[in-house]
């Protein structure tokens, strides 16, 4: 009989699931409702489609306990000693799956999405997560609560489990039903992806149909798509000639009349200026926090001056939502590739870069980070890439007034580079710094006494702190003889979020830029269209800096620059931005064409239109086309 067969763990089990993911999705659906346009049908299909994910994610979850119910003997499986095993591993699960309830509300509450990427990152980089985690949440009391519950969670479930060991059985028998179980999760492998979520043009409730576990995985095999087998995609040769054609500019030629070739030289007339240049990448940075573009809660007020004061670049778009996927953008001017930041890939090294062509020129390249630089690859990635690297380890014990889960202050951090910048003085040398801030970051904390806002109280304060530091940072470099002949370089990584109903809300990607040297770059402010990865052609430029680029940036301030455009993503959703047209890009050859509004307020007004074809023409020629420069190391020093 069925509650005499030792299988009965596995229903067991499969309830445990289950249950879990249904109050799981319930709560977040709750919770995402005033996002949602609920109707009976996709209510039907949010619970339908979750249902199978949960199913999945237990075929995969089953796995060792099919294989222990297959192997061990009746007289193993039906002693005390091993029914005192399974009721402790019955209890490790029930907690963990109460434990994993809390844990994905709570990274839904912050990213609005099921566990991907940056929960993968939470699992690799523990030090640092576990103390943010720490600084953030009252993590002893929400354990021992859960324990608690867990105890009477448990009381039920040890009924449904004492039955299972009881029973008798043969081997043959065993691995008959056994084999019938290891063959869901084989099928599940090839026959099911994350992309069966799709249920709805609205992502909260693609994200509510998912399930969070299932996502995890899935995660850890797609950290790199291949374009040409997930994406829509042309002819090599009419999407490199699109590209090419989009390359264009005025002051370059291209080195091949090869049409896989994107080699150019850039020739500048005049003298070069090897001016000292420091791009302070800040992290978070969110155009809709700075009062120039209508915030009214003041929390930007050094910013807000620096509008004025600055080359001032009002319509910049993010590539994407991660720290280094904005690294990646800036350092090596190229569009986001589907799956991980090259940052983090393996064999990232010796890419043309902007530390390359600041190399060439003589300067002292540094990259400067308030943490430490093993987090995502940073330190691996920039010292192979041209730069030397600053790290947490690198600060003196009176250089750190402050600390926390992600590393020093921003102020320790600028003076930091301050004395960096000092030390390639000293040698004579230009220095090209690249400085990487961290306090804009749950938990928000901070020195005490520098601004009106209380230390963890929340992202007004971490934003109002983070522009409190840019100003000294400013008003301190303006005391040092290389003042005058420094360029600064103020942006975001990313903006602080951009979970909406569209899976890529354009508004949510804008972020502010300033090009900052009041003896050198005269005031003005520039509306037009352009992406991270246009910010070191355009710097170069006001440098005068002639050179031979495989960047896939352009110089914004160049006249003939051509058709605005820019590039927005999430790690599988690839955005290309023309105008006010915006074609999106999704794994299982999905294309999306749309038209939008620009504005901060209210949500986005997308409207979907029909195919355009010279939209996704030119959208392919720089993500199919930046696909295959990379695959094919075109864009390496050394191929």
């Amino acid at each position: 009989m069925w509650t005499k067969n030792r299988y009965l763990s596995l229903y067991t089990l499969f309830l445990i699931v289950f249950a879990f993911s249904f109050l799981t999705r319930t709560i977040l659906l709750v919770k995402s409702l005033s996002s949602l346009e609920l109707t009976p049908l996709l209510l039907a299909k949010i619970y339908g489609v979750g249902f199978f994910f949960d199913c999945v994610t237990f075929s995969y979850f089953a796995i060792p306990f099919v294989i222990v119910a297959m192997l061990l003997p009746d007289k193993v499986f039906n002693s005390t000693i091993f029914k005192a095993l399974a009721g402790l591993v019955g209890f490790v699960v029930t907690y963990l799956m109460l434990f994993n309830v809390i844990a994905e509300y709570t990274f839904f509450d912050e990213f609005a999405t099921r566990y991907n990427f940056i929960a993968i990152d939470y699992l690799i980089y523990t030090t640092e997560v576990i103390r943010n985690i720490r600084e953030s949440y009252p993590v002893n009391w929400l354990l021992g609560g859960i324990l608690l519950v867990n105890i009477f969670v448990f009381i039920f479930v040890r009924k449904h489990l004492t039955t299972a060991f009881s029973g008798t059985s043969r081997l043959g028998q065993r691995c008959k039903t056994g084999f019938l179980f290891l063959l869901l999760p084989i099928l599940s492998f090839f026959f099911v992806d994350i992309s069966m979520n799709h249920i709805s043009p609205n992502n909260y409730a693609d994200e509510l149909a998912s399930n969070g576990i299932y996502n995890l995985a899935a995660a850890f095999r797609n950290n790199e798509l291949d374009f040409n087998k997930f994406y829509t995609v042309k002819e090599n040769d009419v999407v490199m000639s699109a590209l090419k054609r989009q390359l264009t500019e005025k002051g370059n030629h291209f080195v091949s009349s090869d049409t896989n070739e994107i080699s150019r030289v850039i020739q500048h007339q005049g003298t070069e200026r090897h001016l000292n240049v420091v791009v302070v990448i800040e992290e978070s940075l969110s155009a809709s926090f700075l009062g120039t573009f209508g915030n009214s809660t003041g929390i930007t007020p050094n910013l807000d001056k620096l509008a004025d004061e600055s080359m001032f670049f009002t319509n910049l778009y993010a590539t994407g939502t991660r720290t280094v996927r904005g690294l990646e953008a800036i350092t090596l001017a190229m569009p986001p590739l589907p799956g991980t930041s090259i940052v983090k890939r393996p064999h990232n090294e010796n890419f043309f870069s902007w530390g390359s062509v600041m190399k060439d020129k003589g300067y002292d390249n540094k990259f400067i980070y308030a943490g430490h630089g093993y987090f995502d690859n940073m330190n691996y990635f920039f010292a192979n890439n041209g730069f030397a690297t600053v790290d947490r380890l690198n600060f003196a014990k009176d250089e750190v007034t402050f600390t926390n889960a992600w590393g020093v202050c921003d102020e320790d951090l600028f003076m930091k580079a301050i004395k960096e910048g000092d030390a390639s003085f000293a040698k004579k040398k230009p220095f090209f710094s690249v400085v990487m801030t961290t306090s804009n970051h749950r938990p928000y904390t901070y020195p005490d006494g520098k601004i009106d806002i209380p230390s963890k109280t929340g992202r007004d304060g971490g934003v109002k702190y983070a522009d409190f530091a840019i100003g000294r940072l400013l008003a301190e470099a303006k005391k040092k003889p290389w003042f005058n002949d420094t360029i600064f370089v103020i942006v975001a990584d990313h903006c602080a979020g951009s979970a909406r109903k569209m899976a890529l809300p354009v508004k949510d990607y804008r972020i502010p830029l300033f090009i900052y040297a009041p003896a050198l770059i005269k005031p003005q402010k520039i509306d037009r269209m352009m992406s991270q990865i246009d910010i070191a052609p355009t710097v170069l430029g006001l440098l005068n800096l002639s050179y031979t680029t495989k960047f896939f940036g352009k110089d914004i301030l160049n006249d003939q620059v051509g058709q605005e455009r820019a590039f927005i993503s999430t790690y599988q959703k690839l955005g290309f931005i023309e105008g006010n047209r915006l074609l999106v890009l999704g794994p299982k050859k999905e294309t999306g064409f749309y038209t939008f509004t620009k504005g901060f307020s209210g949500d986005d007004k997308t409207t979907e239109i029909k195919p355009q074809d010279d939209l996704l023409v030119n959208g392919l020629g720089y993500y199919q086309g930046a696909y295959y420069v990379y695959k094919n190391r075109l864009n390496r020093l050394v191929k």
